[in-house]
């Protein structure tokens, strides 16, 4: 997959009111040039890893010990929905842990949804890795809502329909 390094990252993470460059956010983690500072900066990465799947950098970030035999190769088995947008809800950490709950949106041939999860997280030898999360029925937008997709549209006049 050719990624748009000057792209706005997945992620949505703003700075300025400004979405961020793939290159000086997300980018920067799944190359290895830094380490993710927070739970919520590896969330935010792992979830542009899942667009641009970066399958061996989910592996990478996942706690070996809640891995359970997944691999890479895993990962990459079966489509890839159209992801959205990411919705950060909370995000809290107390060293050596971390949590951060997120909506997750994507695109099916059968409508719009969510991942919600609240994931956990542990620091471990100076890097913040994934180990699981609790999974919740998705929070629909409600009508007059902006849309999750990130056309600037109400919700009942772009994907809800």
């Amino acid at each position: 997959m050719t990624i748009n390094q000057s792209a706005p990252c997945p992620c949505g993470k703003q700075e300025n009111s400004k979405p961020l460059p793939y290159l000086t956010c997300c980018g920067k983690l799944h190359q290895g040039e830094h380490k993710a500072q927070t739970p919520e900066a590896l969330m935010r990465s792992r979830y542009s890893a899942f667009v641009y799947q970066d399958y061996d950098y989910l592996i990478l970030t996942h706690h070996p010990s809640y891995l359970n035999g997944m691999t890479a190769s895993d990962l990459s088995q079966g489509g890839e929905p159209d992801w959205l947008s990411l919705q950060i809800i909370s995000s809290s950490m107390t060293s050596p842990a971390g949590q951060v709950e997120f909506q997750a949106w994507y695109r099916t041939e059968d409508g719009i949804d969510a991942i919600h999860e609240r994931s956990e997280f542990i620091f471990v030898d100076g890097s913040w890795l994934y180990t699981q999360g609790e999974q919740f029925e998705a929070d629909l937008p409600k009508r007059n809502q902006v849309c999750v997709c990130g056309s600037g549209k109400k919700f009942k006049q772009c994907c809800s329909r």
